[in-house]
């Protein structure tokens, strides 16, 4: 037995666990990227809890591997002449996890709990005027005005995705979290009793669950659940992810760092395979509440530390895997623009200097989270640790789990109270499209923007135009003016653009679902 397989099983049994070997047909396993320590796909944007999001709960709306929405917990969707009445009626066989049926009612508390947090949320709550049920699966939204994005809201992919929850559920400050029992109406239902943080997250098959008929496409169509348990089991160590994949001691490996692939390929009976061909754009977030990065000066000299380049050699190595963007909507898409990147893809050092004496920095301590569980942020964020100390900033790095973060990023606290400066993280192709999707260019300040908190009606006042145009070249030149008054702003700072693998066991599972999000109903033995 190898020593990475040995710290595997040490690991688990520590918890009173067992990995054995994975059990097609009955028991799927899985290596997530993250510990799952936080539950609530609405209060927090990890991707860790939005994954669990999708094991649980529905969406009425789902967009499929090319980003085209289709109708999912809705059954008939039917608008106005004039644009404003927006009728939904739910579609046969919907039940929660606790056997109650789903009703209208529950749709519209969580859609307003969900709006309340998410960007794309926010916009569509800003015109709407009245939600009201018909009857019990039936409901309608009236708007003050047409907008063209609302199925695309309700059918976003990634975070925050507009799950539906019972409307007790829903009734919780959109602040805090949903409390247990996690509640859903999806193809899987949550095992708390089984729930050890740090170790194992337990699903059991929803035996009432009625899949669509159409065949699945990413988020969208029949969400089949081919295993009666699925075990997500958390393996913070890469090495011993990787031997426990080849040991046949687990199935699917959802995110290997890029120096393992070519080790996982030349395993018998290991594949690796990518996700989509957009990829994840990784983020610089600075918060905008604590000196020195007040004051815009010292954000503009974050920005010219930037040497993508070196980043992205940091993240992936692959040069094949990665390329050097400045567009905050991502390379190769329709809302792809470079104006206002110039400092971001221009590193000047001693310009980045002189920008942080102008600011006024004195040296004040400077904090770093640092994720060292996630490799991707793990390594980005050792370059801005090298970067920040040649800019001769006092830098202190706090290492932490990626859970632990995402709950630390919430506080708003000065640095002398525990606060924050700057942390990593990335996003994918689905929450960065367009300006009301991408929640990094939001300006909205400390009640509407992401963790940052950046503060400008401009950028804001400009998203609401775009998310109200209709006329595609229109809607350009608004995005073309989002990210100029996001670079100016520095809202984020975008560090390039970069593709990721997953590696499973191919003679144990097929079925595995492109898209940029990893769904795991499908997946089906072999």
């Amino acid at each position: 037995m190898t020593k990475p397989t040995k710290y595997l099983l040490g690991l688990l049994a520590a918890a009173a666990l067992s990995i054995g070997t994975a059990q097609a047909g009955s028991v799927l396993k899985i290596v997530p990227h993250a510990d799952l320590k936080n539950t609530d796909p609405i209060w927090t944007t990890a991707y860790i809890t939005r994954n669990n999001g999708y094991m649980i709960y529905d969406t009425l709306f789902a967009m499929d591997e090319t980003f085209n929405v289709h109708l999912q917990m809705a059954g008939a969707h039917s608008v106005s002449d004039d644009g404003l009445v927006h009728t939904i009626t739910l579609r046969d066989g919907l039940k929660w996890h606790d056997g109650s049926p789903v009703t209208s009612a529950d749709c519209i508390a969580s859609i307003n709990r969900w709006g309340k947090r998410d960007g794309m949320g926010q916009q569509l709550l800003a015109v709407v005027d009245t939600m009201f049920t018909v009857d019990n699966k039936t409901f309608e939204i009236t708007l003050t005005e047409p907008w063209g994005l609302l199925t695309t809201a309700l059918g976003k992919m990634s975070s925050n995705v507009p799950f539906m929850m019972p409307a007790e559920k829903a009734y919780t400050d959109p602040f805090l979290q949903v409390p247990m029992p996690l509640i859903g109406s999806g193809p899987y239902k949550f095992v708390e009793a089984e729930w050890v943080p740090g170790a194992k997250v337990v699903y059991e098959k929803f035996a009432d669950y009625v899949p669509r008929s159409e065949p699945a496409s990413a988020a969208s169509g029949g969400k089949i659940a081919y295993f009666d348990r699925v075990e997500w089991l958390y393996i913070p160590d890469q090495n011993s992810a990787m031997n426990a994949l080849i040991n046949g001691e687990v199935d699917y490996f959802e995110a290997p760092q890029s120096d393992l692939y070519d080790l996982l390929d030349a395993a018998d009976n290991v594949t690796t395979g990518q996700r989509d061909n957009y990829g994840s754009q990784g983020w610089l977030r600075i918060n905008h509440l604590n000196a020195p990065f007040d004051n815009v000066k010292a954000r503009h000299a974050v920005q010219l530390l930037v040497d993508q380049e070196t980043y992205l050699q940091a993240i992936v190595g692959t040069p094949e895997l990665y390329r050097t963007c400045g567009a905050m909507f991502l390379c190769d898409t329709p809302f792809e623009t470079f104006v206002g990147s110039e400092r971001v893809m221009t590193q000047d050092i001693e310009q980045a200097k002189a920008l942080l004496k102008e600011a006024g920095y004195n040296g004040e301590k400077i904090v770093l989270m640092h994720p060292t569980d996630i490799p991707s942020l793990s390594h980005a964020t050792q370059v801005t640790a090298s970067l920040l100390r040649k800019a001769g900033i006092n830098l202190e790095v706090q290492a932490m789990d990626w859970s632990t973060l995402t709950s630390r990023r919430a506080e708003k606290k000065s640095i002398a109270d525990g606060g924050w400066n700057i942390f990593h993280t990335s996003w994918i192709a689905p929450d960065l499209l367009n300006p009301v999707a991408n929640i990094g260019v939001s300006g909205g300040g400390i009640e509407k923007a992401w963790f940052g908190w950046p503060t400008d009606a401009k950028v804001e006042q400009l998203r609401q135009d775009f998310a109200r145009e209709t006329d595609p070249a229109k809607q350009k030149a608004l995005a073309d003016q989002v990210q100029a008054r996001a670079m100016e702003v520095v809202t984020y700072v975008p560090i390039g653009q970069y593709l990721s693998k997953y590696a499973y066991r191919s003679d144990r599972l097929e079925g595995i679902l492109k898209g940029p999000v990893p769904l795991f109903w499908n997946l089906r033995p072999k």
